[in-house]
């Protein structure tokens, strides 16, 4: 597979949210806002591609039956360096999402990669797979924190654009249910039609 196919799998035919439904977690919980999934999705950018490129160097000195922890550790590493680069520089952001910047150690994309990727492919492939594969989850985010911002407030990016009050469903936590839910239907309608 040419690194182009690496990078795009990410956005289009495995995108992990839109196409894999997995990491529903932060997903559901962190986009009431646009920046809000954008941030999670960035967050979790940076650790795929730290924790992808260390395995993918460490994958011949890993012994099996340590390999899991082993991932589990790199990545833990990883999310500790954007946990606290998030709390020094975006504080705010932090704050909105709290306790799921550490959970991002046990996100099912970023474990999922290192088993299924990183640990048998190269160094470059692996980096462009964590980039691919992160800023795919970061655009799912973005999105589906803009169309529950837009909905609920009538607003994007904190940018009102409609006037009066928006549907507060769509900002709680039933509402993330629904948008993701008609925007997974959504790309398999377009996926089926091509």
């Amino acid at each position: 597979m040419n690194q182009l196919q690496n990078f795009t799998k990410g956005f289009f035919k495995e995108n992990p949210i839109l196409v894999l439904v997995l990491g529903t977690c932060p997903t559901l919980a962190t986009t009431s806002s646009a920046i809000n999934g954008l941030g999670m999705g960035l967050a979790t950018t940076f650790v795929l591609i730290g924790s992808n490129v260390v395995i993918s160097l460490l994958a011949n000195v890993i012994p099996d039956k340590v390999r899991i922890p082993a991932f589990v550790v790199v990545i833990a590493s990883f999310v500790t360096v954007i946990d606290l680069l998030m709390q020094a520089y975006v504080p705010s952001l932090y704050d909105k999402l709290g306790i799921f910047i550490p959970l991002i150690v046990v996100n099912c994309i970023v474990l999922g990669r290192a088993e299924a990727f990183a640990c048998k492919n190269s160094v470059l492939s692996s980096l462009v797979d964590g980039v691919g594969m992160g800023l795919g989850f970061a655009m799912a985010l973005g999105i589906l924190g803009s169309i529950r911002e837009l909905i609920g407030s009538g607003s994007i990016f904190g940018y009102k654009f409609i006037s009066g009050d928006g549907v507060l469903v769509f900002i709680l936590a039933p509402g993330a249910f629904i948008a993701l839910g008609y925007l997974i239907a959504l790309i398999n309608r377009i996926r089926k039609a091509n």
